[in-house]
């Protein structure tokens, strides 16, 4: 079945239930910082949790998707069962998770489906999928995985955009600083997790500006 090309936002929030670990109330501090990524313009929001139980992690992404309604599009990642049971939009797999062959058997001809890369080959198999984007990276150096692929720079990025057509979302230490050098290099969106953490409504506004350019 040939799907029509998804519009990406140029900035993808990645909400990562482990910066949340020292919260007294997990769910309601990851609902509440979302909410303050939708009030600043934020449309598109990842939720990951590498280390919680299917309960937990049920319990936090139903909320988010009761207190966020349909205002933002919300991907599970890795996991295409609670994609399901949240009513989210979509899901996000890497090369050690489910297929993306599989997952679109899961959730069905309407949700999106993402997939990560690291490199030209990873891309060009990611082109042939059932897949909605591409995500590609890291583009820097990042803190935000124990143990990242090498670096692809600014010129993994290029060579990304000449290989496929499908939207390319680039993740991987992007701040304010470089965002817009990434967009210039190819990518239609960036995924940002550990510099919108901090100030999340004020981080966000800043962004959006950024990438409106």
């Amino acid at each position: 079945m040939d799907r029509r090309p998804i519009q990406l936002p140029h900035l993808y929030a990645i909400i990562d239930a482990g910066c949340f670990a020292g919260s007294n109330d997990r769910t309601k501090a990851l609902v509440d910082y979302a909410l303050e990524l939708a009030t600043a313009g934020v449309t598109l929001m990842q939720y990951r949790a590498k280390e919680l139980s299917s309960r937990e992690i049920l319990s936090h992404v139903r909320e988010l998707r009761r207190a966020l309604g349909e205002r933002v599009r919300l991907v599970m990642n890795d996991r295409a069962d609670l994609c399901l049971a949240a009513g989210f939009d979509g899901v996000h797999v890497g090369q050690d998770d489910l297929a993306p062959v599989d997952v679109r058997h899961v959730v069905g001809d309407k949700a999106i489906v993402g997939y990560s890369t690291h490199n030209p080959q990873q891309v060009l198999e990611a082109d042939a999928m059932p897949v909605d984007y591409i995500a590609v990276g890291p583009v820097f150096a990042t803190s935000s995985k124990a143990n990242p692929d090498p670096v692809i720079g600014l010129k993994g990025v290029r060579t990304a955009r000449q290989l496929t057509a499908k939207p390319l979302v680039a993740i991987g230490g992007i701040t304010r600083t470089n965002c817009r050098e990434v967009i210039d290099a190819g990518a239609d969106s960036i995924a940002v997790i550990s510099d919108l953490f901090q100030d999340g409504r004020t981080a966000a506004e800043e962004y959006l500006r950024l990438l409106a350019r």
